[in-house]
């Protein structure tokens, strides 16, 4: 018996420190702001902006978006962009190393910007990675330094989780046909990576 309890608990260790690298991993790289992604990326950037993923925060505030608040049992009059349960969903990175903070401090993090769904960009965007004076990089490369190699359901699914309504429809979430509504216009990359 004891070396049973031994064995699993040595495994739940194990999967601990798994867990725990693994975050550390993904905290390596840190958030730098879709006004950087625009410099190379401007259609997709302008579209993004238009959206209600960009405007994400705005909707926290008091007043804003009252009817959707009244609909999910939130006050409406209530000052949410400071909720640590809310500001996960409609900022870039919060609660990780380098994500945001709050609207004074890291401003260039607020709404659900590309790196919401790309990555943290801090170390793909570096001049030996993904930039101008590197033309030539390849995507597997990026992947490897914090750029997601496929943006697919589990991004979606972290905010916009399964049941939860489409903000403005009646309808829960369903990625199959929602995942191009909201997000930006996809444009063919200058150059083949």
């Amino acid at each position: 018996m004891r070396t049973r309890v031994g064995f699993y608990l040595a495994g739940a260790a194990l999967a601990g420190g798994l867990l725990i690298a693994s975050a550390a991993a993904a905290d390596e790289h840190p958030f730098v702001g879709s006004k950087k992604c625009k410099m190379c990326h401007l259609k997709e950037f302008n579209s993004w902006a238009a959206t209600g993923m960009a405007k994400a925060t705005d909707v926290l505030k008091p007043g804003a978006a009252a009817d959707h608040k009244k609909a999910a049992g939130l006050d409406p009059a209530k000052d949410y962009s400071q909720d640590k349960t809310c500001l996960p969903c409609h900022t870039t990175g919060h609660g990780k190393a380098g994500g945001f903070v709050d609207l004074v401090s890291t401003p260039d993090l607020v709404g659900v910007g590309c790196e919401s769904c790309h990555g943290a960009a801090g170390t793909y965007l570096q001049k030996e990675n993904m930039s101008l004076q590197n033309k030539e990089y390849k995507r597997a490369d990026l992947v490897k330094v914090g750029l997601v190699e496929k943006v697919g359901e589990a991004q979606c699914l972290s905010c916009h989780q399964k049941g939860n309504k489409v903000p403005g429809h009646d309808r829960p979430f369903d990625f199959a046909k929602d995942q191009e509504k909201g997000t930006h216009e996809k444009v063919p990359l200058k150059y083949a990576h």
